[in-house]
């Protein structure tokens, strides 16, 4: 896809996705280049999808993770802009046009990112956020970012809201592979998770920023690829804490991991109360993770503070 900023391509990591990869791409343009990482490695027959396209591009993933999946995904590409997209964001030509057109004519936008939205309309949480501290933890720890959406660590901006954030989520979000390549892309210290936030980190030490378009709605689930959802909770946790733990002293670390640790182990006891298990079981993985730092993916340790 070549635009009157140049050409584009996308980048889509893969696990276990295939019937979300072709849902993903029925409504794109056939001829739109897209490059996808299988980190299955063909298990579901998705490189037959992907080659069947005539600009589509496969690779093996090998396992390694989201990161660094999408910057092997980057670093193969030629483009001069990519959009990083999941397998379960439905975004259109015309979304991807608007986020692309961000950082072609802004050299301080480092990336540009769509917000996510469940079906009723409304915004996902942690389309973006803040850089994590022992007060925006205590604030999601006890759940009181629903009254102060601002205070808390990661956001939920109403669609067409202006906020500004220390960094955006990458469901759906364009950046210019240059500048990508420039600031190192996305950490590989995180196996997935917290890449983007450690992403944001790095955009702002370098003096430029982000913009999320709370007028790009896209339609996304918050579990696109095939891992099970206790795996991909306690994933959250741990590399949570992985980044804290990267970033902040000991003290603010043992803090911040301490008060969403518990925040989450308060939460599934809330819902052992309700009989829901299976949310309790999510909440309780989140906690472990954040309190271990460990986490596995099929029985391999990914994660290990």
């Amino acid at each position: 896809m070549t635009t009157p900023q140049g050409e584009i391509e996308l980048v889509v990591v893969a696990y276990r996705s295939r019937t979300q990869v072709e849902e993903l791409l029925a409504g794109l343009p056939a001829d739109l280049p897209l490059v996808v990482v299988d980190n299955s490695d063909g298990s579901d027959g998705l490189a037959d999808v992907v080659r069947a396209r005539p600009t589509g591009r496969y690779l093996e993933g090998g396992g390694v993770g989201f990161a660094r999946a999408a910057n092997a995904g980057a670093r193969s590409s030629s483009a001069e802009y990519l959009v990083f997209l999941n397998p379960d964001t439905r975004p259109t030509a015309a979304d991807i046009a608007t986020l692309v057109e961000d950082v072609a004519t802004d050299p301080r936008c480092a990336a540009s990112g769509g917000v996510l939205v469940e079906d009723d309309g409304r915004t996902q949480l942690g389309v973006g956020g803040w850089e994590p501290s022992v007060l925006r933890a205590a604030v999601h720890a006890a759940g009181l970012h629903k009254l102060l959406p601002t205070r808390g660590i990661f956001a939920r901006p109403a669609v067409g809201e202006t906020v500004e954030l220390d960094w955006i989520s990458g469901p759906c979000m364009a950046v210019r592979r240059q500048t990508f390549l420039e600031l190192g892309c996305f950490d590989e210290d995180f196996y997935v998770y917290n890449e983007d936030m450690a992403f944001g980190r790095t955009v702002r030490e370098h003096g430029l920023y982000e913009r999320l378009r709370t007028d790009v709605a896209v339609a996304g689930s918050s579990g696109g690829s095939g891992a099970p959802s206790l795996e991909m909770m306690r994933l959250r946790g741990a590399s949570m804490r992985r980044y804290v733990g990267k970033h902040r002293s000991t003290p603010v670390t043992a803090a911040i991991v301490g008060l969403v640790g518990l925040g989450y182990a308060v939460r599934a006891a809330e819902h052992v109360v309700l009989r829901n298990r299976q949310r309790a079981r999510e909440h309780w993985a989140y906690a472990m993770g954040a309190f271990t730092g460990r986490a596995t993916v099929g029985g391999r340790v990914v994660t290990d503070r």
